[in-house]
């Protein structure tokens, strides 16, 4: 049975991602296909899933902060958001479905929540889980997950067990985490700790009758703060993905719907828009600007599995007729469906309505508006990783004035403390190029891995009026051409680069007396 899962999700997710669709879409496809032909999901399945979703909440804990969620841009917007949807959504569920109070209520809430896991899915797949909008959607979706700890108490689920409170005491454990990751290494046994970590968290939590995913992100932020939480996350992720399959698969076996609720589930589908406009005004109206407040509002465009958890609740406690929990499953399905390909071209969205957009922005702008002082630095690297760092060490012993930019909080301060000139900025957004003087900048290095960001950066540069050497690294070859047609002068590859720096070494170790004699090298 699992290779026929597996075929089948490889099949239709290959054939979709022709289509130019993101991989999961076909994974849906795939589960309701199974469906139809009669497949139910087993056990295994869902045990599949459910440590997929714990896997991937724990690798977004890893790339999170406690203190950039408790902002009044996060609560503030999540609780308005889920108050007026609320009201809306009950009024239509009790007079235009008969259904109780108390369920439509419920339901109501469940509606206006957004997937966690498709918001982390697409945030991690853009490397945008550090930038602002990033750090407010996954915020936002924080607070809705402790709403929906709530509701499922009130609505008969088992209430949080006393113990509960000692969770309180859990950022104590942070010092033998920290032990633990120090003595793993970095093959097998990261991979297998940062899976029984996850794993481990989601049970305690849900043991103690608490949201397992929220136990699961909550670990990973335990070890935000440690300077292997990077490498832990990309060793996870190969994992984490393959058993993310399994969580798509199961969304589409729930079951097949009638003509009835599939046009429903269309006509619920179509409200999405309403709950992205929502967020959208909501987060202006806390100060953040046109670009932060649309890229997050369209990462938070679909409806939550979390449905799926309370259509299923009522069911089993006949409140619901049982072709609700089917409804919940179609709605959120199709709202992954569309919400993942809108989002691939979310930034080419707003550069074509920005000017309309920004017209409806606040008077008073967020504190990440503030205008950014490069000092007397002639040269800026974008993007401070192991690159990025290697670049900037090299140049500061050349002498140059050179300033860091990097989008992830973390890395920013630690490399402050490490004595190195490094200011935060998102790089793939228009405003923050317009908030630093680049006219005085000689040069600008682009050294983040994403070759969409790179070639949306080196545009947007262009057109401020940018007229200095821009360079910028890639991966693979066919990479080099579409760099350089963007705006960039040079561009190096990484693995040939450090290739010739190898085999550099290499050679001056082998003929010692040839270096000594030849130490002014040549410039590039």
């Amino acid at each position: 049975m699992l290779t026929l899962w597996l075929g089948g999700a490889f099949a239709l997710g290959l054939f979709v991602r022709q289509l130019g669709l993101p991989p999961l879409v076909g994974f849906l496809a795939a589960g309701f296909a199974f469906s139809a032909a009669g497949i139910e999901g087993t056990p295994l399945l869902d045990e599949l899933a459910h440590a997929g979703v714990l896997m991937l909440l724990f690798a977004v804990g890893l790339k999170l902060r406690f203190k950039n969620l408790v902002r009044a841009e996060v609560w503030g917007t999540a609780l308005a958001h889920l108050g007026f949807v609320t009201a809306i959504g009950a009024a239509i569920f009790h007079w235009g479905a008969g259904v109780q109070w108390p369920v439509a209520v419920t339901l109501a809430v469940a509606m206006g929540f957004s997937s966690t896991v498709l918001a982390s899915k697409l945030l991690e797949a853009r490397r945008e889980l550090r930038a602002f909008h990033g750090r407010v959607a996954i915020g936002i979706l924080i607070v809705q997950d402790v709403v929906a700890v709530g509701l499922l108490a009130l609505n008969g689920a088992d209430a949080p067990s006393p113990f509960a409170m000692l969770l309180l005491f859990l950022p104590l454990a942070q010092p033998l985490l920290y032990k633990l990751i120090d003595l793993v290494g970095h093959e097998e046994l990261l991979v297998l700790f940062g899976a029984v970590l996850a794993l481990a968290g989601g049970w305690l939590f849900e043991y103690l009758g608490l949201s397992s995913e929220l136990g699961a992100l909550l670990f990973g932020m335990l070890l935000a703060n440690h300077q292997r939480a990077q490498e832990l996350s990309t060793a996870i992720w190969s994992l984490k993905e393959f058993l993310l399959i399994g969580f798509f698969l199961s969304i589409g076996l729930t079951g097949l719907p009638t003509r009835e609720i599939l046009l429903l589930a269309i006509a619920a589908v179509l409200l999405v828009p309403v709950k992205s406009v929502l967020f959208f005004f909501l987060l202006l109206r806390f100060g953040l600007r046109a670009r932060s407040s649309f890229l997050a509002s369209l990462t938070l465009a679909s409806y939550s599995e979390f449905g799926l958890i309370v259509a299923s609740n009522a069911v089993d406690n006949r409140l619901l007729d049982p072709a609700w929990v089917v409804f919940m499953a179609l709605v959120v399905a199709i709202s992954f469906a569309t919400s993942a390909p809108l989002n691939r071209f979310s930034h080419g969205l707003f550069n074509r309505y920005e000017a309309q957009l920004e017209k409806l922005e606040a008077t008073r702008h967020h504190p990440d508006d503030a205008p950014i002082s490069l000092g007397s630095a002639q040269i800026a690297i974008v993007g401070m990783g192991r690159v990025g760092t290697g670049a900037y060490e090299y140049l500061r012993e050349k002498d140059e004035q050179v300033v860091g930019v990097d989008s992830d909080p973390g890395k920013v301060e630690s490399h402050i403390a490490e004595g190195r000139k490094v200011v935060y900025g998102d790089a793939d957004d228009p405003g923050f190029w317009g908030r630093i003087n680049i006219h005085s900048l000689k040069a600008i290095m682009l050294t983040f891995p994403d070759i969409e960001s790179k070639l949306l950066v080196s545009r947007q540069l262009r057109r401020a009026g940018y007229r200095g050497l821009l360079s910028a690294t890639h991966i693979h070859a066919e990479e080099q051409d579409r760099i350089l047609a963007a705006g960039c002068d040079v561009t190096y590859s990484y693995f040939r680069e450090a290739g010739v720096g190898f085999a550099s070494s290499t050679w001056q170790a082998m003929n010692p007396e040839q270096e000594s004699a030849g130490s002014v090298r040549p410039e590039r």
